[in-house]
């Protein structure tokens, strides 16, 4: 059963772009928090701390910061959390040591090994490929729309045809959307600076 609905081709479309835009806007998200050789907040973003018993947000707890291009600085609104922060720190798939002088946490960003950029590169493009699944996924959801709307005379067999064409142009230029963004990501990691 489609997830997708529409009483008209132009609807199921609509509803389409929205939903692959949607994916999009994730795949960026997600390629974010990917590390590349210089220092990002967005690094930390799937971090999460135990505090009281509830798994928080690392930016929801403490101010964060890169003041240059190696360095991400970290300094929690109840400095007894720094402690539970820096576990969350350890514990992630980061790779970085924090050290901290009892009121703000420094996290030194390494400079890039060659076999740890290829596993990043690696990591990257899984992602991108979930993401092109998800597109593809949408439009075969829309498609079965489009299919069920001829099957009920509602639409003739060619505004189903021309429905379909659009539906793959509008997946056409979403896969290579999150292909372009991909491209650039990989460039910054293995840019050596």
């Amino acid at each position: 059963m489609t997830h997708l609905h529409g009483d008209t081709v132009s609807e199921v479309k609509a509803e389409a772009e929205a939903r692959m835009r949607k994916s999009i806007d994730d795949l960026g998200r997600s390629m974010a928090t990917i590390r590349t050789g210089r220092a990002s907040i967005a690094l930390l973003d799937p971090i999460k701390v135990d505090y009281y018993g509830t798994r928080t947000p690392l930016s929801q707890m403490a101010t964060l910061a890169t003041p240059n291009s190696t360095t991400l600085t970290i300094q929690p609104w109840d400095v007894s959390q720094i402690g539970a922060i820096e576990k969350a720190i350890r514990m992630s798939d980061l790779g970085i040591n924090p050290a901290n002088d009892g009121r703000v946490i420094r996290l030194a960003i390494p400079p890039l090994t060659k076999e740890r950029r290829r596993v990043l590169v690696r990591q990257l493009n899984k992602i991108v490929e979930q993401h092109r699944i998800a597109a593809r996924n949408i439009r075969r959801e829309a498609n079965l729309a489009v299919r069920k709307l001829e099957k009920a005379k509602s639409i003739s067999e060619d505004e189903s045809k021309r429905g379909l064409n659009e539906i793959q142009q509008v997946t056409n230029a979403s896969v290579k959307e999150m292909d372009m963004a991909g491209s650039v990501k990989e460039r910054e990691i293995l840019e050596i600076r």
